[in-house]
């Protein structure tokens, strides 16, 4: 295997410029990152702990999955509390610990923030359900019923109505996710104005930036139209009512200007967008508006979801992937800027989902990592990316933990005609579970997440595949991981460059350039089990004396056909 020159890793990001771009970015899940206490939870010393593992692979920034105050209804997305650290994760000394740490090593943190909806335990909505007459009530979103049953027909992402009746108050409140999250009313000034209060209060402790969760969603149409229900559905969709609302680049400019714009130093904002288009995130992402700096898009992440949706799973068609990374590669390159990711808290493990998990599974992890890392974006690395974990072969459902899983098992198993077996199968894939399985740091017990029990069964394959046994062997997926952050830190070309796609209609080989002027790199992928006679497909003339810098599998000829799941990255300039 090859690599490029070892060089140091920055002591300090600059603050010059739109820094994120040159960054690589870790996501931390802390219920199973390390557990410092033996409850069998992950917490924030244990964070701290490992920080080593993190500088030592070379990211640039640590983003934090929410560690508020929180009932844990849906582990941790449900927030009572925006300025306390919950007592499972630790208290405001590990927190102000943490950001320390961090920034001694020149790594930045980013929090997530979850104001689309609160906890209904947080007191703000303790006071707007209180009374309707109460000061809060309008900061949450309160309909009277529609002859006699909910306001709208829309369904919640977690199953069901998106209403929930209050009995007390005689009226139903909105929830887009579980009932225990109630929506926040973004047309009141005041919610606005408190969440930027909150905001600032965190940046002014040292955090550099905010992961915004599902921010496309704050601005509704107050009208709230019913939405079309689909055939085989109950409910209908009100998607299109709320994703996209008609004051949701105003809400976002106000939030730069008031939030932002005031601090000295360049911070990252980065708005999760379930259903955004390229256009739409042009706009967002556009630097002369002040709204974002990327977004995430699923789009990617949707190519293997079948006409049922997530549980209906189907393989990935590789020219549909292509497409779509050629579209977004493309649609964001003259204006705006690509977040670049396989996993995160909400996905199963890409290696099992889009690789090879079996015979090819250290190769295929290494090649997904190559041709994400290696185009025009930001980076995102999820917690065990770097090593290769893979999904868990959840033995029952009582294994499960998350909320979303579970109501579509209790809905499948209430609708009838299907088995747990059966119900398993179509959940153990493609489960949320799969990205929250504790972090395996090496072959003891629990896999060193914890010498407790831990939340959530640790995947059984911590015996092989975990930190210990790659950190020091140059041929692992780790050492792979290292060397493509590096190979960003040491190249501008691979932040600077135009992205151009290669063969875009073959069904096996992912193949691109990143090219400024004479200055070109070619990523030659292979996304199957078989050989590929990569000269068949493209012209590789003008490569033949060019430089293999980084590759998976031991080196040859740089014209050979590619082996099974093999990565070539070649250099010229």
């Amino acid at each position: 295997m090859t690599s490029v020159e070892s060089l140091p890793h920055p002591a300090q990001i600059t603050d010059e410029g739109e820094w994120w771009r040159r960054a690589v970015v870790y996501q931390v899940y802390p219920r199973s990152f390390a557990d410092s206490d033996g409850d069998g939870i992950g917490d924030l010393r244990g964070i701290i702990s490992r920080l080593d593992h993190l500088e030592s692979l070379g990211v640039d920034v640590v983003w934090l999955s929410p560690i508020y105050a929180s009932p844990h209804d849906d582990n941790g997305y449900d927030i009572s509390d925006y300025r306390a650290i919950d007592p499972v994760f630790g208290t405001l000394d590990d927190f102000d610990e943490l950001v320390a740490a961090l920034h001694a090593r020149g790594m930045r943190l980013v929090m997530d923030l979850v104001v689309n909806h609160t906890s209904d335990e947080h007191e703000w909505f303790r006071e707007s359900s209180s009374s309707t007459s109460n000061p809060k009530r309008d900061w949450y979103w309160w309909r009277p019923p529609r002859d006699g049953a909910e306001p709208t027909n829309w369904e919640s992402f977690f199953s069901g109505s998106a209403w929930q009746w209050d009995e007390a108050s005689g009226e139903y409140y909105l929830h887009l996710f579980s009932r225990k999250q109630p929506d926040l009313n973004w047309e009141n000034p005041e919610v606005r104005a408190a969440v930027h209060d909150m905001m600032g209060w965190w940046l002014d402790r040292g955090v550099d930036g905010f992961r915004m969760d599902v921010i496309n969603l704050i601005s509704k149409d107050p009208a709230l139209p019913d939405g079309v229900v689909e055939p085989g559905r109950t409910w209908g969709n009100g998607f299109p009512h709320y994703s996209y609302g008609p004051r949701i680049h105003e809400f976002l400019r106000e939030m730069n200007d008031v939030v932002f714009a005031p601090r000295a130093g360049t911070y990252l904002t980065v708005g999760e967008m379930p259903g955004v288009t390229v256009e739409q995130a042009r706009r967002f992402t556009d630097p002369d508006r002040h709204e974002v700096s990327m977004v995430f898009q699923f789009e990617h992440v949707g190519l293997d979801h079948g006409e049922g949706g997530k549980w209906d799973s189907r393989p990935l068609d590789v020219v549909e992937l292509k497409r779509s990374m050629k579209r977004w590669q493309e649609g964001l390159a003259a204006v705006g800027w690509n977040s670049l990711y396989w996993n995160n808290h909400d996905q199963p493990r890409a290696v099992s989902r889009f690789g090879d998990d079996g015979e090819h599974w250290a190769a295929s992890a290494m090649l997904l990592g190559a041709i994400l890392h290696l185009q025009r974006g930001t980076p995102f690395i999820y917690q065990g990316e770097e090593i290769g974990m893979t999904n868990s072969p959840f033995a029952a459902l009582s294994d499960l933990r998350d909320i979303e899983s579970l109501n579509y098992i209790a809905d499948a198993l209430a609708a009838g005609g299907s088995t747990e077996e059966a119900v398993l199968a179509a959940v153990r894939g493609v489960s949320r579970d799969n990205a929250r399985t504790p972090m395996q740091w090496d072959a003891s017990a629990h896999g060193g997440f914890t010498t407790g029990a831990p939340w959530i069964p640790v995947n059984p394959n911590h015996a092989t595949v975990n930190v210990a046994a790659q950190a020091g062997d140059e041929a692992s997926v780790l050492a792979f991981y290292r060397r493509l952050i590096e190979l960003r830190h040491t190249d501008p070309l691979v932040t600077t460059g135009a992205f151009e796609m290669l063969a875009p209609e073959h069904d096996r080989l992912f193949a691109f350039e990143r090219v400024d002027g004479d200055d070109r790199m070619l990523v030659l992928a292979n996304m199957s089990g078989s050989a590929l006679g990569v000269a068949e497909v493209i012209d590789l003339a003008g490569w033949r004396d060019s430089d293999l810098v980084l590759g998976n599998l031991e080196p040859g000829d740089v014209r050979a056909a590619l082996r099974p799941w093999e990565v070539r990255i070649l250099r010229r300039q």
